[in-house]
């Protein structure tokens, strides 16, 4: 297996290069900042973890996403939805929100959230790239997640609950809202049961790529600020 250094202003290799599985192990080096994230979610790559200190960019295949006419709601969160247990937000605490999920334990103790990439996805979203959902009970924040959008994609990153079905919530809330917005597709990168509920399902890495290329090509970019919740 070829992996690449990445280093200075070099380019990312092409998605396509990266090992055809579901880690999809691409690239190492570089770091968080505006243009090196942007390139990479352009180029259907994202960041992971770090090893011996360096970032490293995968490209999973094949690839988790949620496709527009997939989209289905659960009859359990339906129910709970129409109680409206929160109050569902976006981009009102995106620090919040991803130091929360910085927070979630893993079985191993760790968090692939570290400083440095929080850092990196908190100018993410001053640049008005990454974005927020946030989940509130009484005025505290109990749930969210956070992702980037490009290309008129969502690239869904990390969630958090601290209350009953709240992340599940705020994104049964987005989803949809996101979808009538012209979204081309969430993507949830890798397998969970949780997004496979809600209609997830696997396409291969090349034909994320040609989505993805394809949604680039038209232009489009989701107006987070006219999203309708």
């Amino acid at each position: 297996m070829q992996v690449f250094w990445i280093s200075g202003d070099s380019p990312f290799p092409p998605a396509r290069l990266a090992e055809p599985t579901e880690s999809g192990f691409l690239a190492i080096g570089g770091d968080y900042s505006v243009p090196r994230l942007l390139a990479a979610y352009r180029g259907g790559i994202f960041p992971w973890a770090t090893f011996a200190g360096y970032i490293t960019w995968h490209s999973p295949d094949p690839r988790f996403v949620l496709l527009p006419g997939d989209f289905r709601m659960p009859k359990s969160l339906r129910r709970i939805l129409k109680t409206h247990p929160y109050r569902i937000t976006v981009d009102q605490a995106f620090e919040r929100v991803i130091s929360a999920c910085a927070s979630v334990p893993r079985a191993d103790g760790g968090t692939w959230i570290n400083d440095r990439l929080r850092r990196g996805y908190i100018a993410l979203h001053e640049a008005g790239h990454a974005h927020s959902v946030e989940a509130w009970r009484d005025g505290e924040l109990v749930g969210g997640l956070y992702g980037v959008s490009v290309s008129g994609v969502f690239c869904g990153e990390s969630m958090f609950t601290m209350a009953p079905n709240a992340s599940k919530c705020a994104f049964a809330t987005l989803a949809p809202a996101l979808f009538a917005a012209g979204c081309a597709m969430i993507d949830c990168q890798t397998r969970s049961d949780h997004m496979a509920r809600f209609g997830a399902s696997y396409i291969p890495r090349d034909e994320y790529l040609r989505r993805l290329e394809a949604s680039a090509a038209t232009g489009r970019e989701i107006d987070w600020g006219a999203l309708t919740l």
